[in-house]
């Protein structure tokens, strides 16, 4: 079975890793702000502000990646361009909202749960559609 390449495909991946690359260095340059600020050069200092900060920045650096792996593999299956840029859209202002409440000293909780939430959501749909898609294909 030939799955036919769609180049737009593999494009709207790109946007949406260049614009999670983006949301790692706004949260890396926050960071550093924040160490330069306090004058912290290694570690959190028991700055509480800056833990918050850090703790945002890794949490991104550890969720970004499976689900762009994931957004790969699926355009490389054959997803439709539109699919992926509606999941791409929702990571990517999931991953801001999730961005913003940590870089922030206080903010709304609710900007880490729907942050979190979305990034989830896409993480799970595009799981549960290439375990799907796989078993499928085994089976058929």
């Amino acid at each position: 079975m030939t799955i036919p390449f769609d180049p737009s495909a593999i494009a709207a991946v790109g946007i949406y890793a260049a614009l999670c690359a983006i949301i790692l260095i706004w949260l890396g340059n926050s960071t550093g702000t924040l160490r330069r600020k306090h004058r912290i050069s290694i570690g959190d200092g028991g700055n509480k502000h800056l833990i918050r900060t850090m703790r945002g920045h890794a949490n991104a650096a550890e969720n970004m990646p499976i689900t762009l792996i994931l957004l790969t593999i699926a355009a490389l299956i054959g997803t439709p361009a539109f699919v992926l840029h509606i999941l791409g859209i929702l990571f990517v202002v999931g991953r801001i909202l999730h961005a913003w409440h940590f870089i922030q000293e206080d903010a709304p909780g609710w900007q880490r749960f729907v942050g979190f939430g979305l990034s989830a959501l896409v993480t799970l749909i595009l799981a549960l559609g290439l375990a799907g898609h796989g078993i499928w294909l085994i089976f058929k």
